[in-house]
């Protein structure tokens, strides 16, 4: 919603938002002239939004009964879905768009980062703040749209894109598609929305160009070297090969979104010996595998929050810092998720040395009877396990022996991570 703010602020529109809390991101829209109220009441609206030339935009995510939404509709304004609305702009231009269960927003930021870099003229709509742009609306012009490709709420259903690239399809949001066959059926139906070309992290079973790690696919990665920082290797598209291309991220999973986005960007006509450049100096997103030195420990700040994102920070971590002790404190993003994966939360967070685990964070949920942290704390099988609460945070992790701190989910889990860090910092 912030990228669509900043979007409208730029195209020269007076621009009034809502949210539940305070944070980095209302701040910085306020600096850019951003009305932005914390109380939800009808009351709290400022005049100049009651009439009717006001265009509503709002997420699925905001309550039916909000009172606020409830005015609008009742009193007759134009009211659009997120989606819908993304859609509208998108059609206006070249859009690339990016979809699947995980690493969408860091492959549409590694394209962002490589356009950029490319010096060609486009603007990016993310689902998260690119460091050093410290943005999640990027623009330099409007050649190209870069746009996440979201699925919750079949929102990318509303997206006509030239161009698209599918990173993975883990059944998700479960809530909305009931079973893996409905969500599946829904990526094939985006897919056949794309005019012109598509490319599929390989074994997905969808049409496209396909693209893979160390096995035959169109776009391949070989030769992979770990250096200290991320990695080196040789690529190879269908027409031509790169030797020693450096990325500085950590991960595997990572390294397999720098070439979904390496991959759309080739088949958008961009110069790869212009655009790869890019890559050493990418500066990376907002709670995507942050690292922040706490005296002699490490902080590890990731948004995952599904079993296979858990995995790919595991497998990081054992690749990168294998013989220290870790502990692992993550907070269950909604009770839904929770419930569907459970067994499967509990078989990813088992391996880590130390498991703590926060409550459920419901964001747009009411809770479900015997759905909690409780209930998947039992089921972990690591005897090194607990449950606290965050105001427990800064002391359990004084108290433990771990040199590794891995801090998970995709609630407001990273508020307590900027906590943490002022106060070994201090």
């Amino acid at each position: 919603m912030s990228a669509l703010a900043k979007y409208l602020v730029k195209q020269g529109h007076f621009v009034f938002g809502y949210d539940r809390t305070p944070s980095d991101i209302t701040k910085q829209l306020e600096a850019e002239g951003v009305i932005v109220v914390f109380d939800e009441q009808k009351e709290a609206l400022p005049k100049a939004v009651c009439n009717k030339n006001t265009q509503v935009i709002y997420t699925p995510a905001i309550p039916e009964d909000h009172p606020q939404f409830c005015y609008f509709k009742l009193a007759g304004h134009s009211l659009k879905k997120r989606a819908v609305f993304l859609g509208e702009i998108c059609s206006e231009t070249t859009t690339i768009a990016v979809a699947g269960t995980h690493g969408k927003t860091t492959t549409s930021a590694i394209l962002t980062h490589l356009f950029h870099h490319a010096k060609q003229s486009f603007s990016a709509f993310l689902g998260g703040i690119v460091n050093d742009y410290n943005s999640n609306f990027i623009s330099t012009g409007f050649d190209f749209a870069i746009v996440e490709a979201d699925e919750f709420d079949r929102s990318f259903l509303n997206l006509r894109p030239e161009y698209a690239g599918i990173t993975s399809i883990d059944p998700d949001h479960l809530d909305i598609y009931h079973t893996a066959c409905e969500f599946k059926q829904t990526f094939n139906q985006f897919i056949s929305q794309v005019s012109t070309a598509v490319v599929t992290a390989k074994g997905l079973e969808v049409k496209g160009f396909t693209f893979a790690l160390e096995e035959p696919a169109d776009y391949g990665i070989e030769n992979i070297t770990q250096s200290d920082t991320g990695y080196y290797f040789d690529l190879q598209t269908p027409t031509a090969y790169y030797k020693n291309v450096c990325f500085n991220q950590m991960g595997k999973h990572n390294l397999k979104n720098a070439l979904c986005a390496i991959a759309l960007a080739d088949m958008a006509g961009i110069s790869l010996d212009n655009a790869l450049g890019g890559l050493a100096t990418f500066p990376g997103i907002k709670r995507r595998m942050n690292q922040h030195l706490l005296k002699d420990k490490v902080l590890i700040d990731d948004y995952a929050h599904h079993p296979t994102e858990i995995q790919s920070v595991w497998e990081t971590i054992q690749s990168f810092y294998p013989k220290k002790k870790n502990t692992v404190i993550f907070q269950p993003h909604l009770f839904s998720r929770t419930q569907d994966f459970m067994v499967d939360f509990a078989k990813v967070l088992s391996p880590f040395d130390e498991v703590v685990l926060l409550d459920i964070y419901p964001a747009r949920e009411l809770p479900i009877a015997g759905v909690n942290s409780e209930a998947l704390l039992k089921k972990i099988p690591n005897p090194r396990k607990k449950k606290i609460e965050k105001k427990e945070l800064i002391t359990t992790l004084m108290a433990t022996e771990a040199e590794i701190i891995t801090v998970l989910g995709a609630g407001d889990i990273g508020d307590e991570v900027t906590k943490i860090v002022t106060h070994f910092q201090s």
